[in-house]
């Protein structure tokens, strides 16, 4: 994927080069580049605007209807064990859940991988979802459920930010794991267990009584929208280090 990824990239860029051969002497030979990141831009703006249309379901009353069949079904599991396990697991989906991932990443890199780029990578895409969340909540503005929380919040419900995070962290994680040189059987896992701690971490949220289920389909749209986003400018990257003309 990564490498069909590169070479569609190439190609993108080798018949932007050929269309503007005519006007390229009068531009800057990065001209096709540019070209290339206004459209990804341009596609993660739709995205992020489309996120925001849908958001207009936020107020109907066949939405409300499905967070609270989604809520009282996730609630009805209530017990001792599992609150445990949600509440470790909303953990990892914090602050502290994701340096100590970031620690291991750097002592992976150091010792196996070699390969720094990963690590400001990782970092770049957990910060473009933060920050966007941040925003996205305010200017959407939806208050908490107003049920039992069983973890303390502050900030406001829509879209979740565990969720939102889990999606963009430990889904660009599942990107590079499916690149790396290893066992299939070991690749298999760690991508299963990456992909089953996004989800619980979502519907953990959802069990704590924090967060509607819509909060947290729509943080999960939107940490892929930069998931997405990330790879193609990353993998731009490599292709406009690798040209010759540049």
């Amino acid at each position: 994927m990564k490498t069909s990824i590169r070479a569609l990239m190439d190609s993108l860029i080798r018949k932007l080069r050929s269309f503007l051969a005519p006007v390229l002497d009068h531009l800057p030979r990065f001209s096709p580049y540019l070209v290339t990141l206004i459209a990804a831009l341009i596609i993660v703006v739709g995205g992020i605007n489309l996120f925001i249309e849908l958001t207009d379901t936020l107020h109907t009353e066949a939405l409300a209807a499905w967070d609270q069949r989604v809520t009282d079904y996730v609630l009805s599991y209530r017990s001792p064990g599992l609150t445990s396990y949600f509440i470790a697991v909303t953990e990892i989906g914090d602050v502290n859940g994701y340096l100590v991932i970031l620690g291991i990443s750097v002592l992976l890199t150091i010792l196996v991988f070699k390969r720094w780029k990963y690590i400001w990578q990782i970092v770049l895409v957990l910060a473009l979802a933060s920050i966007s969340n941040m925003i996205l909540k305010r200017f959407i503005d939806r208050a908490r459920p107003g049920i039992e929380h069983l973890v303390v919040v502050k900030t406001l419900s829509y879209p979740s930010g565990h969720a939102m995070s889990a999606m963009a962290f430990y889904g660009f994680l599942i990107y590079l794991v499916y690149h790396f040189k290893m066992h299939t059987a070991l690749k298999g896992l760690v991508i299963f267990l990456l992909a089953l701690l996004i989800l619980s971490i979502g519907v953990s949220r959802i069990y704590l009584g924090v967060h509607y289920p819509s909060d947290i389909v729509g943080g999960f749209i939107a940490g892929l929208i930069w998931v997405f986003f990330c790879i193609l400018i990353f993998n731009l990257i490599e292709v406009f280090r690798s040209d010759p003309l540049t």
